[in-house]
């Protein structure tokens, strides 16, 4: 009761934008701290628990130990790493947009086979995805796709991911079994539910509707249910067809685009007070960041960090904790 007397005296809650980035902060050093308070109890008790069961000469008991020490270990290790995630956006979810580059076909269907790598990727995390928005490719594959993504250190750990992916292979589209080059681009930003340091202008945005191109049965072909939102400013799009409903697509879409301005501007900020491009600016023709080679050999390797295996087959089904764990270590 002193306590709820003392913030309502002190004003705490009289600015509510302000006790809510105080609340947001305790949220933060609790996820860091709460794991290593937990890691520190079991480890005292493992401690504990191993010398009165040597003591005794219980040898089922100390194996049962060593496992539990064993994975205390790898959690110890998790939350090392996880620790490192200091930026300020990298605990909230993510969007991740994909588009097919040079090549035609090829990167359309190479776009197609980073989206499922991804999606493996988030199956292995825990994490849970949802398809906002895709267009398909003229023959196959898809041109674009945006999936937002939820999960603990969500943007964290997919920001890593930021940059060209080139795909060397033998082309299925091709009658003659040629070697083929494609470029797809990938993006990754963050999204939260609440945004309070930065508001667009209404006037400053442009929304178009129209009739969703994916699966859905035949109401989702025959309304304009899909949303389209320009940033007039910046020339920022997002579109968002995943609902039946115009109003709920829309929501989606402006939520999108908030967060995509807000990283915009963040951006320009980071570069001005750097002196040097930021990742977004990176992506172009000619500066993959990660080569995928299924022939005339079998290698996938990052650029940035040297970072290589030649499991191609394990990289795509979503393996690709090596190379998100060596960039951030990284930087």
């Amino acid at each position: 009761m002193q306590l709820e007397s003392r913030s309502a005296q002190d004003g705490f809650w009289d600015d509510a934008g302000a006790a809510q980035k105080v609340l947001k902060s305790i949220k933060d050093l609790k996820r860091v701290v709460e794991p290593w308070d937990k890691a520190n109890t079991d480890a005292s008790d493992i401690s504990e628990l191993y010398a009165l069961a040597a003591e005794e000469g219980d040898k089922e008991t100390l194996a049962d130990l060593c496992g539990q020490a064993a994975e205390l270990e790898k959690e110890v290790a998790r939350i090392e790493f996880i620790r490192k995630m200091g930026g300020e956006d990298d605990a909230a979810d993510a969007i991740v947009t994909i588009h097919s580059g040079a090549g035609g076909t090829e990167s359309c269907d190479w776009t197609e086979m980073l989206c499922r790598m991804y999606a493996r990727y988030m199956e292995r995390q825990g994490y849970s995805y949802n398809m906002l928005e895709s267009s398909p490719g003229d023959e196959a594959g898809l041109k674009s796709v945006t999936l937002e993504v939820k999960g603990e250190y969500a943007y964290g750990h997919l920001k890593a991911e930021t940059g060209v992916h080139r795909l060397v292979r033998i082309s299925p589209f091709d009658s003659n079994a040629r070697r083929h080059t494609s470029f797809s681009s990938v993006y990754a930003y963050p999204i939260m539910d609440e945004i309070e340091d930065y508001e667009l202008d209404e006037k400053e945005i442009r929304v178009d509707t129209y009739r969703s191109s994916g699966a859905g049965g035949q109401h989702i072909n025959k309304t304009d249910s899909a949303v389209r939102m320009t940033h007039i400013p910046t020339g920022i799009v997002v579109a968002c067809q995943n609902e039946r409903s115009q109003i709920k697509n829309r929501s989606t879409a402006l939520k999108i685009l908030k967060a995509r301005v807000r990283q915009h501007y963040k951006e320009i900020e980071e570069r001005e007070r750097e002196s040097k491009q930021t990742e977004k600016k990176k992506i172009e023709w000619g500066s993959q960041i990660r080569s995928y080679v299924l022939h005339p050999y079998n290698m996938v390797k990052d650029h940035r960090t040297e970072a290589e295996t030649s499991n191609t087959a394990a990289v795509l089904d979503g393996d690709i904790d090596m190379f998100i764990e060596a960039y951030l270590l990284l930087n």
